[in-house]
């Protein structure tokens, strides 16, 4: 039996970067060189062993060297490899973690989650508008090919990491064991007063579809694999019914409303979906296509949606969205589109009906 009170977890057998210091070429108020961070377009892996490492760098390219980090922790060794993707295993809990932190050399002297201070549980204590504390995020991966048993760890300061890696871990705990996926790194840039900054984004790639996720069916997990490979026969265990899909979350993921459009299908003919879920897959989709909402003029008349030659399927979309914010089922909404158009159902409607539909929702179904 486990000790309950303990919190086992797996070795970490190093971290897995995408940055590095280089020198600045001038020396501080003692004489000493200084550096600043720089980023990388490939890995850079680093280790208290080097046996590991060596292996690493056989897998991945690269040479295996020693390394001293400028904080004042022990000496490790650390490999550049020529590789900007990383085949991986993604723990079924705990891949992704965040807090809000402030360090003091390597000492950490804040955890906060943004209301608690949890290294002396206390309120936190940052101003919500310019915080002291860093945006950290914590991604543990197992390297797929490496004969080393333990984990990974990557660590990024920021922002796109911060919102984009949690939804997808949160749906892989779904699977309910390691699932394959890549470790990558994105290129992004931002635009401000002082010019364009230009950083690297880490990113979690997995090998499952969209469609095998929401119906529960993963594969390349660590049990499904286990289970095709040679072993002893096992008492099989009752079917279960797969957990609802969290169709929000992987909403969120999506790149275009084309993808939410299919997500909401998905939803709908599996029998899952409700007004809530309607609207806030609705909410989702408007990031891509915003428009605002039209207005009645002076006559009470509202005018259509301008669709120049739309989809009829996206504004049947849109408006199903726009009915869930009002609480209406798909049934209802069918109902009050045939009554609004004589009788003529959705399915076999002209887009500009469908569109000055759209527009009466979007003005309250007055």
């Amino acid at each position: 039996m486990p000790i309950l009170d303990l919190q086992r977890r797996m070795r970490q057998l190093g971290e897995i970067r995408i940055g590095h210091t280089v020198a600045t070429g001038r020396t501080d108020s003692n004489g000493k060189p200084t550096k600043r961070p720089a980023k990388l377009d490939k890995f850079r892996i680093t280790s208290a062993s080097r046996p590991i490492l060596e292996q690493v760098a056989a897998l991945y390219g690269g040479e295996v060297r020693p390394w001293t980090p400028a904080n004042g922790a022990p000496s490790e060794f650390e490999v550049y490899t020529t590789v900007d993707r990383l085949p991986v295993l993604v723990p079924p809990r705990d891949a992704v973690s965040q807090w809000y932190e402030l360090y003091a050399g390597s000492k950490c002297q804040r955890r906060c989650d943004g209301v608690t201070e949890h290294k002396l549980d206390r309120p936190c204590l940052c101003d919500p508008e310019k915080r002291d504390c860093k945006i950290t995020t914590r991604v543990n991966v197992m390297l797929r090919d490496l004969p080393a048993l333990g984990q990974w760890l990557l660590i990024s300061k920021g922002y796109y990491a911060a919102v984009e890696l949690p939804p997808a871990a949160e749906l892989l705990a779904q699977g309910g064991g390691y699932v394959a996926g890549w470790l990558g790194m994105e290129a992004k840039s931002v635009v401000t007063d002082r010019g364009t900054n230009r950083f690297m984004v880490p990113t979690l790639d997995v090998e499952i579809t969209p469609a095998e996720l929401m119906s529960g069916q993963i594969r390349g997990t660590v049990p499904e694999l286990a289970a095709a490979g040679p072993g002893r026969a096992a008492i099989e265990a009752a079917p279960t019914e797969a957990p609802m899909p969290d169709y929000v979350a992987l909403a969120r993921m999506s790149r275009n409303a084309a993808a939410v459009r299919d997500i909401w299908k998905t939803a709908n003919g599996k029998g899952h979906m409700t007004p809530e879920l309607s609207a806030e897959l609705g909410e989702l989709a408007a990031r891509f296509a915003p428009a605002a909402a039209p207005v009645p003029d002076e006559d009470g008349v509202i005018e259509p949606e301008i669709v120049d030659d739309q989809d009829p399927t996206e504004v049947w979309f849109q408006i199903i969205a726009a009915a869930g914010r009002l609480g209406w089922t798909t049934d209802a909404t069918e109902a009050a589109f045939a009554e609004r158009n004589g009788g003529t159902m959705p399915g076999s409607a002209e887009v500009t009906q469908l569109a000055e539909f759209l527009g009466w929702l979007k003005a309250g179904a007055r």
